[in-house]
């Protein structure tokens, strides 16, 4: 018998001890926040814009209507949606704008238009979630929004539901069910893509976007004024 089959057998044969589960939950609670609701939201926000992020507060009825403005006001010369029910309302918005940006949509398979797709100016997509300890969006790319759409475009405009926002990433994986099953890539994104490793100089824009805009949409009971705080 060879040395490896003669150690695989005695680990085989070794008598089997059943452990008690640890006590996630237990352990996480102690570093829990007791911020409340609004505190949450204010110090999610305080973290992202900390990375050069840009927030637009907003309303379920009216966020496309804010983004349309936010647009006129920061043109871009196109703009890539998919074909989900966000993708289509925002489109549908932007017909009636003067001066919008060019629609592209993201129907086709990636080796068929790397030239286009790197040229196109910014990308939309929606949120799983947010977690404000670390001040994070969660996005979980499938095939109608892939990753490329918040990789490859200098502007990432994400569409995030505040209601969503979790204190910690534990209490993310909890509440949104992540065991039940996760895609093959889902993503913690903390503001534009950036890095230091150059001569310890951070710079954005590096592996991703160099423009980050979180439109943050509040539930009903939470006014803007009471989230926003000093800046906008």
């Amino acid at each position: 018998m060879s040395a490896r089959a003669s150690i695989l057998q005695k680990l085989r044969a070794a008598p089997r001890q059943e452990r008690a589960r640890p006590d996630l939950a237990g352990h996480f609670q102690r570093f829990a926040s007791q911020d409340d609701e609004i505190a949450r939201l204010r110090h999610w926000a305080a973290m992202m814009r900390a990375v050069k992020t840009d927030i637009l507060w907003t309303r379920e009825a009216e966020w496309d209507a804010d983004l349309a403005g936010w647009l006129a006001a920061h043109p871009q010369d196109s703009l890539l949606l998919s074909d989900t029910t966000h993708g289509r309302r925002l489109a549908q918005r932007l017909e009636s704008v003067n001066n919008a940006p060019r629609i592209v949509w993201f129907e086709r398979e990636v080796d068929g238009w790397k030239a286009e797709l790197f040229d196109i100016a910014a990308g939309f997509t929606a949120a799983r979630c947010g977690i404000a300890a670390t001040g994070t969006l969660a996005l979980w790319p499938d095939e109608a929004e892939p990753r490329m759409m918040s990789l490859v475009p200098p502007l990432h405009i994400a569409l995030f539901d505040a209601a969503t926002l979790y204190p910690d990433f534990y209490s993310a994986m909890q509440g949104e069910n992540w065991a039940a099953g996760m895609p093959t890539n889902a993503l913690l994104i903390s503001g534009p893509s950036k890095t230091a490793d150059i001569q310890q100089t951070l710079a954005y824009g590096a592996h991703g976007p160099r423009e980050l805009l979180v439109l943050a949409v509040l539930p009903p009971h939470i006014a803007i004024h009471d989230v926003e705080g000093d800046g906008r």
